[in-house]
């Protein structure tokens, strides 16, 4: 795909897969690969879609950057972490970088595994890091001008509670 920024990783490392692109997310792409030969294994895949707002006319365009090689490690990193806590068949992110529209696709996240329990919480973990720890910069444009974002409070402590967590994991 001429289109994605690292070409290395354009194709799954094993059972996990992630990447930063230019062009439009392929959310059909990414169920398909989540459920490819593990029929029978899994029991639930958990596919989230990230899309542009458009805030009630407030925003007309998104633009991303990234630290070219850091976000790449980041979230491989986030998957290898995330597979390490719950029994996942597969996993992956894919985050798109560079001028969105509303209703673009911004990030696709996606896991399988033998039960749903920890299918929707090992989603939910890798959402809420990858939103809060991969190094990527947002800046919205609407009609009063152009400003850059920064994590919402409520961003931050969806994530912390991964990491403050008690919960059981299944197992």
């Amino acid at each position: 795909m001429a289109d994605t920024i690292s070409s290395d990783l354009n194709s799954p490392d094993g059972p996990f897969w992630h990447r930063i692109q230019t062009a439009p997310i392929d959310c059909g792409a990414a169920q398909q690969w989540l459920s490819a030969d593990i029929v029978g294994a899994a029991g639930a895949t958990v596919l989230f879609t990230g899309q542009v707002r458009s805030e009630q006319g407030q925003v007309s365009a998104l633009s991303l950057e990234h630290y070219p090689g850091m976000s790449e490690k980041v979230l491989a990193g986030l998957i290898r972490e995330v597979a390490q806590r719950w029994p996942l068949l597969r996993a992956l992110a894919w985050h798109r970088v560079g001028d969105m529209g509303a209703g673009d696709a911004i990030v696709v996240v996606g896991v399988a595994a033998a039960h749903r329990q920890a299918a929707f919480e090992a989603c939910s973990c890798l959402m809420d890091r990858v939103k809060t720890e991969v190094p990527l910069w947002k800046k919205v444009s609407g009609p009063d001008g152009s400003d850059w974002v920064d994590a919402r409070d409520a961003d931050l402590a969806a994530a912390r509670r991964w990491h403050d967590s008690g919960e059981a994991d299944e197992r």
